[in-house]
């Protein structure tokens, strides 16, 4: 009993991080976002690109739009089952990004959205993709900065502190400040970084509010009482139009 309501539990979480992640991708500046990741990579037609962290795999379908043999690669079984289930034509493999299933050389591009965040050692999966990438091979990561998400309050003391104890309750979540760093420790060349914002006021986004709040609590951060009145003042802004989160985005290229 207690395996089967923990798998309905997973499943539930990850319905619901694909409900965010679903609502993100379809704001304008997002998928202006990956547009520019996609010409960052300097795409040439019939080579082999990898989408790191592919998640519910939106890129690589949008990638294989754009005629390079694209290929997902996630650590997650949930994942990987909802990315097949919605581009069956796409292809998919299961890894995480320290362990890529690709030869050495064999790779033309390398993308990674909103992965290295999570990462304990995100050098390694650097060394990764100076492994599997051609000489001349793009490599382009993408990803926001989790201590510098912003958010409409009336209690900035309160919000700061959630957003820094979720922050730190990850592996790497400075990474996106860091790509310059990692990439030229990598021995990448013609390392360049951008960086974009991205502002969200659809009340579809109040869940990633929770995924912020509920781990800052259960760490013992901010109390039940703090986090249920925080996310109530969310919820009162949302149905007041009055709703504003902004994530800055890093976009780091370089060349192998």
């Amino acid at each position: 009993m207690f395996k089967n309501q923990e798998a309905v539990e997973e499943h539930r979480d990850t319905e619901a991080l694909l409900a965010v992640l679903d609502s993100a991708d379809q704001v304008p500046s997002a998928v202006r976002l990956r547009a520019r990741s996609y010409e960052l990579l300097s795409l040439v037609p019939g080579s082999t690109v990898v989408d790191v962290g592919c998640g519910a795999g939106r890129a690589v379908a949008e990638l294989a739009e754009r005629g390079v043999h694209a290929v997902g690669v996630d650590p997650s079984q949930r994942m990987l089952a909802a990315a097949r289930q919605r581009w069956p034509e796409s292809e998919f493999r299961e890894a995480g990004a320290e362990n890529l299933p690709f030869a050495d050389g064999s790779v033309r591009g390398y993308r990674a959205d909103k992965v290295f965040h999570v990462l304990q050692e995100p050098g390694r999966a650097v060394a990764e993709a100076r492994r599997v990438l051609c000489p001349g091979g793009r490599i382009v990561l993408v990803g926001q900065d989790w201590d510098a998400i912003m958010i409409d309050s009336d209690d900035a003391a309160l919000t700061r502190r959630i957003v820094h104890a979720r922050a730190d309750l990850l592996g790497t979540p400075r990474a996106g400040r860091q790509y310059r760093s990692l990439l030229l420790a990598g021995g990448f060349d013609d390392v360049t970084v951008e960086a974009h914002t991205s502002v969200f006021t659809d009340p579809a986004m109040l869940s990633l509010l929770a995924r912020l709040a509920e781990p800052a609590c259960a760490s013992g951060a901010v109390s039940r009482d703090q986090a249920d009145k925080w996310l109530a003042e969310q919820r009162r802004r949302a149905e007041a139009d009055r709703f504003l989160i902004a994530l800055p985005f890093f976009v780091a290229s370089a060349s192998a």
